[in-house]
């Protein structure tokens, strides 16, 4: 891992030191903008910590010119503002009090000892500070873990995530978004500490979850904090150790869902997607009478799955009802033919993103399979090419695509009720079948002759 030990601070997060130093306090920039810039990755978020009590950097930093507002002042953070720049937290050294909720400290002593605010940082990589003139402080060693690619607690590691239940997840999530290594002694101190997840909020957990599946290395991640995992995500015990054998496939249940992750495009809907598609096969396995196992129904199994795990984690309707629909579908047997795609789009309500989508997975899954299994990639780069050609002939997928609307069947002498809708439903399956063209008079035609044919009966 690329690691340095120079940082380019921005303009405006100088003129902030400079105002509590000019007012005669001491300030470091601290927290994940140290670690990020150390690593050459895009860091923006600013936290500086002070021996200055707010008050002070209240008074330093009006004096300058920057406004302020009071977002945090009882744990002693204020929040700093240079005028055409991002906004800069500014906090007291401080060391936490006892936690009654596995997440925020019941008080707050302030200190005027920088190292002796690291002491309360949650892992090495975020317990270093750095500023222009004085560089790096670094009493925990966290430049040389970042060098090693380990993921090292400060302090005793139950103690950590007994004070802060969420760092559990964190943990997951940098050895996914870092590629970090977590040690075993950690590794176990999370698994025996994960019921205090139970105390963290929903909302903050979906949003660890999601960083966690972004990463770029989150094959390997899930596969070594799956037990972890399992207390929020408990449809990960059942994939653990689920044998797939099938000459199609190369791994257990977990590990093949893992490969799929890693290897779709990091795009929320498609990761979670991947995440879920084969949730269902645990339930479905079974073995024939010549030793070949099948998974017969898994996809409608494992859609009713993610549909629950999304409702379990607060994500929206919609998030909800496309994770359900590509898990649904990522097993579907589409034709790289016009029709099959047309027909295929349709399922989709013509949504050409949700299509995509499952092509993105449908990729993926492949790739995840054996070598014999993964040599089937051929056929969704030749569905995205027929996609690609569908989409630029102005074809209908759905009623609201159709050139004609309910006024026009009426037109043709057709009373308002439920036929209405079953000639559009007609004309709509001939557009996609491509027998009709996608145009007012033609399909104004085409209801003409089925009314003929009806009159010929």
């Amino acid at each position: 891992m690329g690691v340095s030990e120079h940082i380019e601070i921005p303009g405006y997060a100088e003129a902030v030191l400079e105002a509590l130093e000019g007012a005669g306090f001491e300030a470091w920039l601290v927290g994940g903008f140290v670690r990020d810039a150390l690593l050459g990755r895009p860091a923006s978020d600013i936290d500086i910590a002070t021996d200055a009590q707010w008050r002070d950097v209240q008074r330093a930093c009006e004096a300058a010119g920057m406004r302020t507002y009071e977002t945090g002042v009882k744990h002693g953070t204020l929040t700093v503002v240079v005028p055409d720049a991002d906004a800069i937290e500014v906090t007291t050294y401080r060391a936490d009090g006892s936690y009654d909720d596995s997440r925020h400290p019941r008080s707050v002593a302030f200190l005027d000892d920088i190292e002796e605010d690291l002491k309360r940082r949650d892992f090495t990589m975020n317990a270093m500070a750095y500023h222009p003139h004085r560089g790096l402080l670094d009493p925990h060693g966290g430049m040389r873990d970042m060098r090693e690619g380990r993921l090292a607690i400060v302090g005793d590691a139950r103690e950590r995530f007994a004070e802060d239940a969420l760092r559990i997840l964190r943990a997951c999530r940098f050895a996914s978004q870092l590629g970090l290594r977590i040690d075993d002694a950690d590794l176990e101190a999370m698994t025996m500490s994960k019921h205090l997840l139970a105390g963290v909020s929903t909302e903050r957990i979906t949003h660890e979850l999601d960083l966690l599946l972004l990463g770029d290395h989150v094959h390997d991640a899930l596969l070594r904090c799956a037990g972890v995992l399992s207390f929020v995500l408990p449809e990960l015990v059942a994939m653990d150790g689920c044998e797939q054998v099938t000459r199609w496939h190369a791994f257990d249940v977990l590990e093949h869902t893992a490969w799929t992750v890693q290897r779709c495009p990091k795009e929320r809907l498609v990761r979670w997607a991947a995440l879920a598609h084969d949730m269902g096969k645990p339930a479905a396995a079974f073995f024939s009478p010549d030793g070949v196992e099948h998974f017969y129904g898994h996809a409608k199994v494992g859609a009713k799955m993610a549909r629950a795990m999304t409702e379990r984690l607060l994500m929206s309707q919609r998030f909800r009802a496309d994770v359900e629909a590509l898990v649904l579908r990522h097993d579907d047997l589409i034709e790289p033919t016009p029709r099959a795609v047309r027909r295929a789009l349709a399922k989709m309500d013509g949504r050409e993103d949700l299509f995509r989508a499952l092509l993105a997975l449908k990729r993926a899954d492949t790739l995840a399979h054996s070598a014999e299994g993964a040599a089937q990639v051929a056929v969704i780069d030749q569905l995205q090419d027929v996609l690609d050609d569908v989409l630029a002939s102005d074809a209908a997928f759905s009623l609201k695509d159709l050139a004609i609307g309910g006024r026009d069947v009426m037109a043709l002498g057709v009373a308002a009720g439920p036929q209405v809708g079953q000639l559009l439903r007609r004309a709509l399956d001939a557009v996609i079948d491509g027998q009709v063209p996608n145009r007012r008079d033609d399909l104004i035609e085409f209801l003409k002759s089925l009314d003929a044919e009806r009159g010929n009966q």
